[in-house]
């Protein structure tokens, strides 16, 4: 067993591990920027030390004060949480260099799926659909414009890196394609110091269905279910549940179909520890890759609730040299969870964060619902980093039983000083279409105009 796991993070997924660390009885360092000085995981942690200051690449990007902080603290092992440096191949190498184990998969996995163009080139050797697209990077507009003209509008302009909605346009005519190519190279320099885009299909109106993941460096690998996560803004989630509606009432036979599909890519890449992949699925019953997410996800919580497996904890396990003990049939999945993405932003007003002192701080609780969250009353929201809260986790039997719940957590949930998504989640889980589990990725965008604004602007 590790005796002592440096944290690479910050917010709830720095206290996620730090809990799951604890309830191993293995001790943990958390690092921390000036702007986090008073942050819940650094009070939290065994041991914490200072990495810079505020901005996120003059401390929780810096590999060498990361490395250098472990060295001083003497630790077995790095968890990187979700972002930041959690899918840097390079991070990883460095880490195994210095005699440290990194909680992640391996370089090699990385490299195999560096990016997404890469890896839509890798899903094809494993004989899934991908979208039709661009053959590798588009390094100027004439590529987007041919790769347009043949492919067909509407499209999708993609970063290769990074995740969170990040350096992505959609075009549907060439004066749109050569703004947002611009405008998403612009964006994904600035977020991942990487400005390389790719061009693919944009299915309209698709869900956004993803498996988690496992696999140990035997090689053995499982699914873990279905996430659909199709409830998002500007391509960034904010409701997430399993099982998927869509899957659930329409298109069983895919549950099996595409776990195969995300097992045999892992395969492929010769994937360890945690992942996500991640596809688009039309009404049709069609789905295509989208990427490997090569981390833990945000919303691996509600897996756990349905699985009853500690995915952090696997991770750790995984991390160790251990082998799986669980094999694909050991895979049960029992009710039904809902988790809501609190974000420290203003719904009604674009989404813009709205960071500051929280005043007052009430989480909800009872049966069946559970809260991850780094916030607290006297907390203030640093400008610096990503607008999440935290996340708010409802299980039920089944659907309605998780929905119910959800919107009586929602309600309880309390925060005042900052604006907040909540009463925006209060009306999705209201919507008539959400409750019949009829929704795809422009669902926000649908609830947010005319007549159904200002119905959810009054009640707010």
């Amino acid at each position: 067993m590790f005796e002592k796991i440096l944290v690479a993070n910050r917010g709830e997924i720095a206290v996620r591990v730090i809990r799951a660390c604890k309830e191993l009885n293995i001790k943990t360092v958390a690092v921390y920027s000036e702007a986090d000085a008073n942050s819940m995981h650094a009070q939290m942690a065994d041991e914490a030390i200072c990495i810079g200051k505020a901005p996120s690449n003059e401390s929780y990007l810096k590999i060498e004060r990361i490395i250098s902080a472990a060295e001083i603290a003497d630790v077995d092992a790095i968890h990187p949480g979700y972002g930041f440096l959690s899918e840097n191949a390079h991070f990883s190498d460095v880490c195994e260099s210095c005699n440290i184990r990194f909680i992640g998969p391996n370089s090699r996995a990385m490299n195999a799926l560096e990016d997404k163009a890469i890896s839509r080139d890798l899903a094809k050797k494993a004989g899934v659909p991908t979208p039709p697209g661009s053959d590798g990077l588009v390094p100027d507009e004439q590529v987007a414009l041919t790769t347009a003209k043949r492919i067909g509008y509407p499209v999708m302009i993609k970063a290769i890196a990074g995740g969170g909605g990040r350096g992505m346009r959609v075009a549907h005519n060439d004066i749109s394609l050569i703004k947002g190519y611009h405008t998403a190279r612009a964006e994904a320099e600035k977020a991942f110091g990487n400005s390389g885009v790719y061009i693919e299909k944009y299915i309209e109106s698709p869900h956004h269905i993803e498996f988690q993941i496992l696999g140990d460096s035997r090689g053995n690998i499982i699914h873990l279910g279905e996430r659909d996560c199709s409830v998002q803004r500007r391509n960034q989630k904010i409701v997430e549940e399993t099982p998927s509606p869509l899957i659930e009432n329409k298109f069983k036979n895919l549950r099996k179909t595409m776990g195969r599909a995300a097992v045999k890519i892992a395969e492929t890449a010769n994937y360890t520890n945690a992942g996500t992949v991640e596809f688009i699925v039309d009404e049709k019953g069609n789905f295509y890759f989208l990427e490997v997410n090569k981390r833990i996800q945000v919303e691996h919580p509600i897996t756990e609730e349905v699985t009853g497996i500690d995915l952090v904890k696997q991770q750790i396990m995984i991390a160790m040299g251990e082998p799986l003990k669980l094999s694909q049939s050991d895979i049960v999945i029992k009710g039904h969870a809902i988790e809501c993405r609190i974000n420290a932003e203003d719904p009604f007003g674009d989404f813009r964060p709205s960071p500051g002192r929280i005043e007052m701080y009430y989480a909800p609780g009872g049966r069946g619902v559970r809260v991850d969250s780094h916030a607290y009353a006297g907390y203030t929201i640093p400008p610096h980093y990503d607008s999440m809260i935290g996340k708010l986790v409802t299980m039920g039997k089944d659907r309605r039983e998780a929905m119910n719940l959800m919107s009586r957590a929602l309600g309880e949930y309390m925060i005042t000083g900052i604006k907040t998504t909540i009463p925006f989640q209060q009306a999705i889980l209201q919507d008539p279409n959400f409750r019949r589990g009829v929704y795809s990725t422009n669902f926000v965008e649908q609830l947010l105009t005319g007549a159904r604004r200002e119905l959810i602007e009054d009640k707010a």
